[in-house]
């Protein structure tokens, strides 16, 4: 009987208490890996897309450093067929926790970043498939970027993220601004 009743006091504790702990995240130190990626300026076709790769460390204040990589692949319209514009950027830059819920399950947080790569206009070619020439050459990028990102935890080891960020890279023969919606997933490896 004595068993029984140890038994019903640990279950009844475990259920009152078990709202209280929470895990411990955004911790000093820790160190995660990021792969992202989405749309540019919408879905046209084919398909402005880009795909990144990332890695954070967290600090005292619950806001993180971030250094990364990014492709993006964004098309142009002439005539019947598209022109494409890619660019290769590294990225160093640093995000700022404004908004999280009292489980620790949500973070909502702000970034800006500085971003420097290579763009390159329709792979090189000059010579449209129409004997046209194209003006655009390709060059050295720089400027940064700023992005609202949303982090959900799925374990305390799996996040989810969503994210909206505003890029403006200066140096290129083309548009110098540029909206990308994307998902992606980080893994805490520390």
């Amino acid at each position: 009987m004595r068993k029984v009743i140890c038994m019903l006091v640990a279950v009844v504790s475990l259920a009152l208490f078990s709202g209280q702990a929470y895990a411990q995240r955004y911790l000093p130190g820790m160190k995660a890996v990021e792969l992202r990626g989405g749309f540019a300026e919408g879905s046209k076709s084919p398909l402005n897309h880009y795909a990144g790769f990332a890695v954070s460390g967290y600090t005292k204040k619950a806001n993180r450093w971030v250094v990364g990589a990014e492709y993006l692949l964004k098309n142009y319209g002439y005539r019947n067929v598209s022109v494409p514009r890619a660019q290769f950027t590294a990225e160093g830059g640093y995000y700022l926790k404004f908004l999280s819920d009292p489980s620790k399950t949500l973070f909502l947080s702000i970034g800006g970043s500085a971003l420097a790569g290579y763009e390159t206009v329709n792979w090189g070619n000059k010579m449209l498939y129409d004997g046209s020439k194209l003006l655009a050459k390709d060059a050295f990028i720089y400027g940064g970027a700023i992005t609202l990102e949303l982090e959900t935890y799925v374990t305390d080891r799996i996040v989810l993220l969503a994210s909206v960020r505003e890029r403006a890279l200066w140096g290129g023969s083309l548009s110098v601004f540029t909206t990308q919606f994307g998902l992606g997933v980080k893994f805490i490896i520390n």
